[in-house]
C-alpha cells in the first residue's frame, strides 16, 4: 500500500509538471504568433516609448500597420499618371491651344504689315502714274508755249517798240523777265530807233510741216525746249534784209498764269 501511494504522488508531480510545461510552451507559442502577425504593434510601442523619451516638438500622427496581410505594395503608375492637366503658359512646348492663338496672332500681323506694304506700293505706283501724266500734259503744254512765245519774244519793230517789249514782257517770268526789261531799255531799244531796225522772228517748220520745235526735257512744273528759229533783220545798215538761223532754247516756267519763259539761250 505504501509503494502505491508513492507512486500515485510521483505520477501527480510528473503529470503536473507536465501541464506546466504544456501551459509555458503555449504561452510561448501564442506569444510568437502575436509577435509574427502583428510587427507593427511592436514598432509602435518603441515609437511611443521613443516619443515619450523625447521633447514634445508638436503632434505626432501614428499609422498603424493592418494586422493581417502587412502593408500592400504602391500601385504601378498608369500612362494617365503621366499626363499634366495643369493650365500651360502660351508658347510652351506641349500647350495646343495657346500655341494656335499665338500663331494666329503671329499670321495676323504679317497678313497686315503685307497689307499695308500692299498699300504703299499701290500708293507709290499710283503717285508715279499721276506725275507721270502731269509731265506728259506739261510737255505738250510748255512746247506750245514756248512756239507762241519764241516769234514775240525775238521779234520788234522800232515803230512800236513799246507795244513789242511789253508783249513780249508778259510772256516771261521770273530774274529773265527782269533782265528783259534792262536790256530793252538800254540797248535794243535805243539801237532799234536810230538805224530803224526790224527784227521779225518764226520758228522753221521743215517742207511745210509743223514748227521745228521739240521737247528736251519736262517735268510737272518744268520743261526746256529746243527751237530752230529763222530771224529777218532790216535796219538802215543791211542793204536788204538778212536771214540769221539759230537754235534757241527755251526754259519755261508753269505759273499761276500759264507756262512763262524763264530763260532763252542761242545755241
Amino acid at each position: 500500500m505504501a509503494k502505491t501511494t508513492n507512486r500515485s504522488r510521483g505520477s501527480g508531480a510528473a503529470s503536473g509538471t507536465r501541464r506546466t510545461m504544456t501551459a509555458a510552451a503555449r504561452a510561448a507559442a501564442k506569444r510568437a504568433e502575436r509577435g509574427h502577425h502583428e510587427p507593427g504593434r511592436a514598432a509602435t510601442d518603441e515609437l511611443a516609448r521613443g516619443r515619450s523619451a523625447a521633447p514634445d516638438a508638436g503632434r505626432t500622427l501614428l499609422i498603424e500597420s493592418p494586422e493581417e496581410g502587412g502593408w500592400d505594395d504602391p500601385p504601378e503608375p498608369s500612362p494617365e499618371s503621366f499626363r499634366d492637366d495643369s493650365p500651360q503658359e502660351e508658347g510652351e512646348p506641349g500647350s495646343g491651344g495657346p500655341t494656335r492663338r499665338g500663331r494666329r496672332r503671329l499670321l495676323t500681323v504679317a497678313l497686315c504689315v503685307l497689307l499695308v506694304a500692299g498699300l504703299v506700293a499701290v500708293a507709290l505706283l499710283g503717285w508715279r502714274y499721276w506725275e507721270g501724266a502731269r509731265a506728259e500734259q506739261a510737255r505738250g503744254q510748255a512746247l506750245t508755249a514756248a512756239r507762241q512765245a519764241a516769234p514775240v519774244v525775238l521779234s520788234y519793230d522800232y515803230r512800236h517798240l513799246d507795244r513789242d517789249f511789253s508783249a513780249a514782257r508778259a510772256r516771261l517770268t521770273g530774274h529773265f523777265r527782269d533782265e528783259y526789261g534792262k536790256t530793252t531799255t538800254t540797248v535794243v531799244g535805243p539801237t532799234a530807233r536810230k538805224y530803224h531796225g526790224v527784227v521779225k522772228a518764226t520758228v522753221t517748220r521743215p517742207e511745210g510741216g509743223s514748227p521745228a520745235a521739240s521737247v528736251v526735257s519736262a517735268s510737272p512744273d518744268h520743261a526746256v525746249v529746243l527751237l530752230f528759229v529763222n530771224q529777218v533783220t532790216t535796219s538802215t545798215q543791211v542793204t536788204g534784209s538778212r536771214v540769221d538761223m539759230n537754235r534757241v532754247r527755251m526754259t519755261l516756267a508753269r505759273t499761276a498764269d500759264g507756262w512763262k519763259v524763264s530763260a532763252v539761250d542761242a545755241l
